[in-house]
């Protein structure tokens, strides 16, 4: 895969004992990222909303969406955090992050673009990448940068991903199904 960059967002399900937090990175050919902007633009145009949103299209909306990411060149890696109690969502968006730094940097990512919260939030994000970084080679390099979930329409992949996943874990298992080998899960214990 030659790539090296990433676009990332989450989804999470508050429970008082089965919680989970989701981060979802999509991996995009470099040659393909033009082709993936425009086919999400064209998802947006129609949902009449300034971005591609999983948690605001209904059901044929949803298989649409998850249609046309399956059609994307390229993976999708995502770190699913469980459990995950009520009011610690941070602690698991962090214990995620850790892991998807390092499973990207194997799939030849240096840079992560996730859609940005607050500044403080955003700079947890950063301090996190930073603790990450130890569990890369010396020499590694890999950076993170927030932007707005509506500038970037590759961030509405990740997101679409995100939701599939989540959906997934709540009884739904034809959207992860549409999007098939394409992504990679891997478990984060949440302390």
């Amino acid at each position: 895969m030659s790539t090296s960059t990433a676009w990332s967002d989450e989804s999470f399900q508050e429970h008082d004992d089965a919680g989970f937090y989701i981060i979802a990175a999509a991996v995009i050919e470099d040659g393909a990222l033009d082709q993936a902007r425009e086919r999400m633009l064209r998802l947006q145009a129609r949902h009449a909303s300034t971005k591609v949103h999983w948690t605001k299209a209904d059901t044929a909306q949803r298989g649409e969406l998850a249609r046309t990411v399956a059609a994307l060149d390229g993976l999708h890696v995502v770190a699913v955090g469980a459990p995950v109690r009520p009011r610690r969502q941070e602690r698991a968006r962090a214990h995620c992050l850790n892991l998807l730094v390092c499973e990207l940097h194997g799939f030849g990512v240096e840079h992560l673009f996730m859609e940005a919260r607050d500044q403080v939030l955003n700079a947890r994000d950063i301090a996190t990448v930073q603790q990450a970084r130890y569990a890369l080679p010396k020499d590694a390099v890999f950076r993170l940068d927030h932007l707005p979930g509506a500038a970037e329409p590759l961030l509405w992949v990740a997101d679409v991903v995100a939701g599939a996943v989540r959906a997934e874990k709540l009884g739904e298992p034809q959207y992860r199904e549409i999007l098939g080998e394409r992504v990679i899960d891997f478990p984060v214990e949440v302390r």
